[in-house]
């Protein structure tokens, strides 16, 4: 180690060794740190950047995310695993999560190292998706059971502490229904193609055989006679070629779409009116009936979602939750607690605003009649007395009236550092916007109980009628308005501190909240930014409906703002990879990381579509000009 080399970066540098050689790909393979990681693309991992101050389990979990990459690259095949993907939903989560423990396990068996970092790494996983708080099976699912029941077969390792209980809701009957078949496994965990064909019997034992795809059954066929298989129908063969032509993480991301695609098209299939059917065979008697498309949940987000009650819902400010006084208070301990990032805020606050300005003001016009006089032009002057266009002008440059909208996720597992770091978040932006003339509003959701409130008592008195929706009481808290000045508004963020505040979160219909406030501005460009830590939880709701209930509403609430709205929409994940969710968006493990991450981010923000390269010059003396500005 160097004398100026930091343990941070002695560990950024001995961890990407390790991860190539790992992978088996020393020489081509690039490793590199940003808040984007961890993450897989072709040739390329992404890892996330270690704290200043590393501690032993954080080294172990950042190792445990490397190793899991490296281990894929070496010993997953992403076109055999997109052509043996099941087509339900349902069992394409169940093989998607069996296949990533066989990779792992293969890296376990071989190095314990290995295997202690990826159990620290899967520890991590599980505790933020709130595994320790299913305990029965209408919150575990059973692709999570299912995984670490065949990574306790393959390795020996039992599941972690905190998901014990949700193996322990499904162990029972998987290991009555399928426990046969699981033993099978590792006898074949090296060849993933007879891993997945002897896995297909494991879905069957299980009651999914019905979602394999026909390609999957005639596939062992094609290959004894040595005959091509035949061209996949017309109406599956664009959805097959995607598949098959994405990248790992472009898979992953596309995952949650595709599931809720499938659901909906079951749906639409049983609704569709008899009567329209009859008028379709009337019109074309040559022709088969049309088969109705899916809805489609860019058209309608909530198509599919539904709210037993609104009664106990509530909007309100931030000063009706607390009084003065303890507001006063909180703010005070906020900023103790901010203290030690001064320092940081400052220069970060510094960096942000000269790159907005720049954005706003910063054009001049030469070669004019009147102006300023053009200091480059003195010699001309000092020559031709008489010589006119020596004069320049500074010009603004158009920047759209803009509004920003900060969503913070007040849930439970926010509490502790991460809500300090939302606030900071919330601080930093809203003081710099501010200052360079954009408007700023930052709001909040939580739910105002746990397990239900008053929503789920309604829903007991009605004799619990089944599929009933949310069953929660939301509160959407206002932190502050967009009209309203900082400095009235910045104590408000203390209220994140109380005791209390944080409970569970619903976050398709807070961003629905948002999204709605923000398409009442007059402003001509509106941006939203959400600072999350994690998927949506209630348990009340997802006991009485399906486990992904939460989540699929907020897949498709995002992909209708992204597709559909005119609300630019962003996320920031705080040591949480929200990536899958959002198209646009960063992941920070500490808030040591803001400074760089935000500047640059919230700066691509501002940038119009298009606006990188400017229109080519018309004539020569806009080509004079454009070189005299890059000279300045």
């Amino acid at each position: 180690m160097s004398a100026k080399e930091s343990p941070a970066e002695l560990f950024k540098r001995s961890l990407a060794q390790t991860t190539r050689a790992l992978a088996g790909a020393e020489e081509e393979l690039e490793v590199t740190f940003g808040a984007e990681g961890p993450r897989l693309s072709p040739g390329k991992i992404v890892l996330p950047h270690p704290p200043r101050v590393l501690s032993d389990p954080e080294a172990e979990r950042i190792r445990g995310q490397a190793d899991g990459l490296a281990l894929k690259l070496a010993h997953h095949d992403e076109r055999e695993h997109a052509k043996l993907r099941p087509q339900g939903a349902d069992a394409r989560a169940v093989f998607d999560a069996v296949e990533e423990m066989r990779v792992q396990s293969l890296g376990a068996n071989a190095l314990k190292g290995v295997a202690n970092n990826l159990t620290a790494a899967l520890t991590d996983s599980l505790e933020r998706r709130g595994a320790s708080r299913m305990q029965d099976r209408a919150l575990a699912p059973l692709a999570d059971a299912v995984a670490l029941m065949v990574r306790e077969r393959l390795t020996g390792l039992a599941p972690p502490p905190n998901a014990k209980a949700l193996v322990n809701a499904w162990r029972a009957e998987i290991e009555k229904n399928a426990g046969a078949d699981l033993d099978k496994l590792a006898a074949v965990a090296e060849d993933q193609r007879e891993f997945a064909k002897q896995f297909r019997n494991v879905l069957n034992d299980l009651g999914m055989g019905d979602e394999l795809t026909v390609e999957e059954t005639n596939d062992d066929d094609n290959q004894a006679t040595g005959e091509e298989p035949p061209p996949p129908q017309a109406d599956n063969s664009e959805g097959d070629e995607e598949m098959e032509d994405q990248a790992p993480s472009e898979m992953e991301m596309i995952e949650g779409e595709v599931d809720t695609e499938n659901d909906r098209t079951i749906s639409v299939e049983a609704d569709v009116d008899a009567d329209d059917q009859q008028d379709t065979e009337m019109d074309d008697p040559g022709e088969k009936p049309m088969r109705p498309k899916p809805r489609n949940d860019i058209d309608d987000p909530n198509a599919n979602y539904k709210v037993f009650t609104r009664a106990f819902d509530e909007v309100i400010g931030a000063e009706d939750l607390c009084p003065p006084e303890e507001l006063a208070r909180l703010r005070n301990y906020l900023d103790q607690q901010l203290k030690p990032l001064q320092s940081v805020v400052g220069r970060l606050a510094n960096r942000l605003q000269r790159r907005l300005l720049a954005k706003q003001n910063r054009a001049w016009s030469f070669d004019l009649e009147e102006g300023l006089l053009d200091t480059s032009r003195l010699t001309r002057i000092i020559t031709d007395p008489m010589a006119a266009l020596s004069f320049k002008q500074e010009e603004d440059m158009p920047f759209k009236d803009t509004v920003v909208t900060l969503l913070l996720d007040n849930s439970g597992s926010m509490r502790g550092r991460p809500i300090m770091v939302a606030a900071l978040c919330a601080d930093i932006l809203a003081r710099t916007l501010e200052r360079c003339g954009v408007k700023v509003e930052i709001l909040g959701f939580t739910t105002i109980a746990w397990k239900g409130g008053s929503s789920k008592d309604v829903w007991l008195k009605a004799d619990r009628p089944p599929q009933p929706g949310r069953l929660n009481d939301l509160r959407h808290v206002i932190y502050k308005g967009a009209d309203s000045p900082w400095r009235r508004a910045r104590r408000n963020l203390g209220l994140m501190m109380r005791e209390g505040l944080l409970k569970e979160n619903i976050d398709g219909e807070a961003l629905m909240w948002a999204h709605q406030r923000l398409l009442e501005r007059p402003e001509q460009r509106r941006l939203l930014m959400v600072i999350s830590d994690g998927a949506p939880v209630d348990d009340s709701t997802l006991s009485a409906n399906p486990g992904n209930y939460l989540e699929r509403h907020l897949r498709n609430v995002i992909h209708w703002i992204e597709a559909r709205s005119p609300v630019e929409l962003l996320a920031i994940g705080i040591g949480h990879d929200v990536t899958r969710y959002y198209k646009r968006a960063v992941t920070i493990t500490d808030a040591e990381q803001l400074g760089g991450v935000m500047t640059e981010k919230l700066a691509e923000l501002f940038d119009e579509p298009g606006a990188d390269a400017p229109p080519p010059p018309r004539s020569p003396r806009e080509l004079k000009q454009r070189m005299a500005q890059a000279a300045l």
